[in-house]
């Protein structure tokens, strides 16, 4: 046996050992994916196991995230911060080695994957990052932006409908950079996949523009790195290596499902050990595969050394470029004192039509920044004006057409913020938030401030109908840990709602309005804190309406009825509930007296959201149905949103204070 081929089955007994102390997680692809992971590693991967976060290290991405421990176990090898002990801790409170790959918990983990086919996307973004800084950067003899991207799947990976449109972009873009290494054992859950997924994989990917090459064998480690080579070779499409392997391979449950999800067993871990003749103590890495693994690893800290050289020569050739490199990677703080006072608000606008003014002119401060659609830009107005678009032609476009992949767009995003130097906001319509609510849900597990920007909030959207009109996804955005939603009622909170997006860690989505909203002149810097009084009473409030968006008209039309009536009103508009609920407990009250029983929630929305607020004496202005195909005035009235009914409601709401 060579030394490779120990330090492969070191790789699969280390992570088999680990699964089964922890009593759960996936044994198979961790001993059938070992050697394509471990070849990789040791003669590809640029890295720093010193410098984990080297700008100019390839990138790993396990997209079958449930392969973790193969990914801990080379990482344990390589001389990155994953112990021994991590490995006995794998999948435990507080390990971290957890059950999937998570992004921040685990040194030289690139992205959290789990989710099947969201790491191919973060590997498409990674490699659009690359290509984008490279054209940016990049001068004769000075490739200071210049590393590839690694991507590990399953069928799972590509049976699931993000996967075949992240490559399918990746192809189109002749993303070269990018290897996708396939570990092909023809085995999911419920077992041989030829009954639910036997289509021609390598002609699927050649119609999609990229590489595709074989190894038949995935044990056989030169055909392996033979293949690697030729991918990193063809610069001009990304590559696909088709590794046929078996899934558990060396213990009794090889090429059976019953190796996926589950430990091997006591009795089947020590019949695999039997047959690889190891012979170690559990968690025990045999002294030449240390001596190995661990040379390998200082000699690739050279590349590093080697690039910190070049820089310095960069600084010195174009100290105005590297100077602009830093930036980039430090990221760019935006003057946001006169942003307020940048525009016109004095007429009724689309808060879309304001957000892409606003975005347009963050733009020109942050030449780091950019913007795609799913297809819809001229709707969503999200385009960055003369910035041209991304494409194998102009690698520096500031644009990203995605075409109609809103999931992808999502995936790839994420890849695009975690990649470095780069910020990212992509839009769609907010019905079709739906397609992209599991790459945004991954945002907010990462941590990472891509900016959602999703047009055509409400039934305002009009006759295009209930298919077009989102009902119940303000509800499900907002359920999201982690995850600020604004929806705007003008122009000067659509201005502090970018200002929260640009100046905050994590994600957010911006909820525009398809239909011009009146400008309100207690609007703006005040939005920052989710929920503020935009137009007070003197005195204590006999009633408070609380709205977002174009409903807020509807309250201020409906105070103006009630202070006719002699009542005393306050409109608090409420564009983000997730920052409003991060403000002092005398703020909350300051704004929403407890005392002031007689409340009226407004949302051309699902009605969840809203019974903290309205109370036990409040009512509701919602939707609790479907819309419907009509003019967008039309429907507002035929649903109940006009001011004439908020007053009515506010009135029942005080009956019911004074029934008690």
């Amino acid at each position: 046996m060579s030394l490779k081929s120990k330090c492969v089955d070191t790789v699969r007994i280390l992570s088999a050992e680990a699964i089964q102390k922890a009593k759960s997680g996936h044994p198979g692809i961790c001993m059938g994916a070992a050697p394509v992971g471990f070849e990789v590693f040791a003669d590809f991967l640029n890295f720093s196991y010193k410098n984990p976060k080297w700008d100019n290290r390839d990138r790993f991405v396990l997209s079958a995230g449930h392969g973790s421990m193969l990914l801990y176990s080379l990482l344990h090898l390589f001389g990155f911060d994953v112990t021994k002990e991590d490995l006995m801790n794998f999948r435990q409170l507080g390990s971290r080695t957890p059950g999937h790959p998570e992004y921040g918990k685990t040194d030289g983990v690139e992205t959290s994957t789990g989710p099947l086919g969201q790491g191919i996307g973060n590997a498409v973004g990674f490699a659009l990052a690359e290509e984008h800084l490279a054209a940016v950067f990049n001068r004769p003899g000075y490739n200071v932006v210049d590393h590839y991207t690694y991507a590990l799947c399953g069928e799972g990976c590509l049976e699931e409908g993000l996967g075949y449109e992240a490559c399918s972009f990746a192809g189109t873009q002749k993303l070269g950079k990018l290897i996708l290494l396939y570990d092909k054992n023809n085995i999911t859950i419920e077992g041989d996949i030829k009954s639910n997924f036997d289509e021609d994989i390598a002609t699927r990917f050649c119609s999609q523009g990229w590489q595709v090459l074989r190894v038949n064998d995935a044990t056989d480690l030169s055909v392996l790195k033979a293949a690697i080579t030729k991918a990193k070779a063809d610069t001009t499409r990304p590559s696909i290596i088709i590794c046929q392997s078996k899934i558990g391979h060396g213990s009794p449950l090889e090429n059976s499902e019953k190796s996926h999800g589950a430990p091997l067993g006591e009795e089947n871990l020590a019949a695999a050990k039997k047959k690889l003749n190891w012979t170690e103590a559990p968690f025990e890495v045999p002294a030449d595969v240390k001596t190995y693994c661990t040379k390998l690893a200082e000699k690739k800290l050279a590349a590093e050394r080697a690039w910190t050289e070049l820089f310095k020569n960069y600084e010195k050739q174009y100290p105005d470029l590297a100077k602009k490199y830093k930036r980039y990677m430090e990221g760019y703080e935006p003057d946001f004192t006169s942003l307020m006072d940048s525009f016109d608000f004095s007429k009724p606008e689309a808060t879309r039509a304001s957000g892409g003014k606003i975005l347009n002119k963050l733009a020109q401060s942050m030449p780091n920044l950019l913007s795609g659609s799913a297809d819809l830009a001229p709707s969503t107005m999200t385009e960055l004006k003369g910035e041209g678009y991304f494409s194998p032609e102009n690698r520096g476009g500031r644009n990203i057409r995605f075409g109609i992949r809103e999931h992808a767009m999502a995936a790839i995003c994420n890849g695009i913020q975690l990649h470095g130097g780069l910020r990212v906001a992509c839009s769609t319509f907010f019905s079709f938030s739906d397609y992209m609510k599991a790459g945004i849900r991954i945002s907010a597990l990462l941590d990472v401030p891509v900016i959602y920007v999703m047009t055509h909030d409400s039934i305002g959207v009009g006759e295009d109908g209930p298919t077009h009109q989102p009902m119940e996804q303000l509800i499900a955005l907002r359920s999201i840990p982690n995850l600020k939603v604004f929806r705007p009622c003008d122009g000067r909170e659509t201005v502090a709602a970018y200002i929260s997006a640009f100046t905050q860690s994590s994600p957010t989505v911006l909820v525009l309005s398809r239909q011009n909203l009146n400008q309100n002149p207690g609007s703006g810097i005040n939005a920052l804190a989710g929920g503020y009084i935009l137009d007070d009473c003197n005195g204590t409030p006999d009633v408070i309406l609380i709205g977002t968006g174009s409903e807020i008209d509807l309250c201020t039309g409906a105070k103006k009825i009630l202070t006719d009536e002699k009542l005393k009103v306050r409109v608090v508009s409420m564009p983000c509930i997730e920052e409003f609920e991060k403000q002092t407990p005398e703020y909350r009250e300051y704004v929403l007296p407890k005392a002031v029983k007689a409340r009226v929630c407004v949302e051309a929305a699902s009605h969840y959201s809203w019974y903290k607020y309205c109370r036990d004496y409040g009512e509701i202005v919602a939707m609790t149905t479907f819309g419907t195909s009509a003019p967008a005035a039309a429907l507002f009235k035929h649903f109940g949103f006009t001011a004439e009914n908020v007053a009515e409601k506010a009135r029942l709401s005080l009956s019911n204070v004074k029934k008690g």
